[in-house]
């Protein structure tokens, strides 16, 4: 059965019943259930069905995305370099690994990619859009960290994280950014930077996964410098004097897909003219289509 004629199956089947687990699809279509996982993953991510732990539900009758309006609004910006970013960085992990996920919408592209690899994974995450994706999963071992959920993103914050983290270790922390300069990397909340220092602390190696957006922006407060990050996974887009910046600091650039075609400027991507001076800072003049 083609991909398209099964996927359109599996669409009839849940939005008629409303809500199917994933034994019933698979009995259904008389496939394996991985090849059920994939399927619904990319209808997921086409908003046609939602997936939940064992199943999936249809997209009339799932909980609205603006449950989460933060998260949901981002989870469509640079779409494209977040995927490829997510397998990239998935692509570093081994079987039988165990890492640590952050809360965001790039980290929740390298779940996604994880469990298409189908390899047996320890995760560890405060973020329940990412906690709700892998616990689906025969293969993945699930440790969620608990605390203040913040409201807008589903992560949880604050000193219950912070105090339930003080005894694990992973082999990799996967943050994203808020903001990436020259001096080091930034995010936009007192209380989640708070926590994402013990996150790193928790791994042997630390993995920053982040779209050259972020490059350039500089951010509410400082998470750390380069001198305690192993890797940076950017797009490929992301200009080639922003990733000497970061390699010149020490750091591991993994530069993830095709080369996006240059725009009527020039430059890759969206128009973007960069003024950076020497601290890495920069003036963005953007044209967004």
């Amino acid at each position: 059965m083609l991909p398209e004629t099964r996927r359109r199956r599996l669409r009839e089947l849940i939005s008629k019943q409303g809500y199917a687990t994933l034994d019933e699809l698979v009995k259904a279509l008389h496939v394996s259930e991985s090849t059920v996982r994939r399927d619904l993953e990319a209808l997921d991510l086409s908003g046609v069905v939602r997936r939940t732990h064992g199943g999936a539900v249809s997209s009339a009758s799932a909980e609205p995305r603006g449950a989460l309006p933060a998260f949901d609004d981002r989870t469509h910006t640079a779409m494209a370099e977040k995927r490829a970013i997510g397998e990239a960085t998935a692509a570093l992990i081994e079987d039988g690994d165990s890492i640590l996920l952050d809360g965001g919408t790039t980290t929740l592209e390298v779940a996604r990619a994880l469990l298409a690899r189908e390899i047996h994974v320890q995760v560890v995450t405060n973020s329940l859009p990412i906690a709700q994706l892998v616990a689906s999963s025969p293969r993945t071992d699930l440790i969620l960290i608990g605390g203040y959920v913040y409201p807008r993103t589903g992560v949880a914050l604050g000193p219950l994280a912070i105090a339930m983290m003080a005894e694990i270790r992973v082999r990799v922390a996967i943050l994203g950014a808020g903001g990436i300069m020259a001096d080091g990397v930034y995010n936009s909340n007192l209380l989640l930077v708070e926590t994402e220092r013990r996150m790193m602390a928790c791994g042997q190696e630390v993995v920053i996964a982040a779209d050259r957006s972020k490059f350039g922006r500089p951010a509410l407060a400082k998470l750390c410098g380069w001198d305690e990050v192993t890797r940076l996974v950017c797009d490929a887009g992301t200009p080639e004097d922003r990733r000497a910046m970061v390699e010149a600091a020490g750091v591991i650039v993994h530069a993830a897909g095709p080369e996006p075609p240059p725009s009527p400027n020039g430059h890759a991507g969206p128009d973007v003219k960069h003024a950076a001076d020497p601290k890495g800072e920069t003036t963005d003049e953007r044209t967004e289509a």
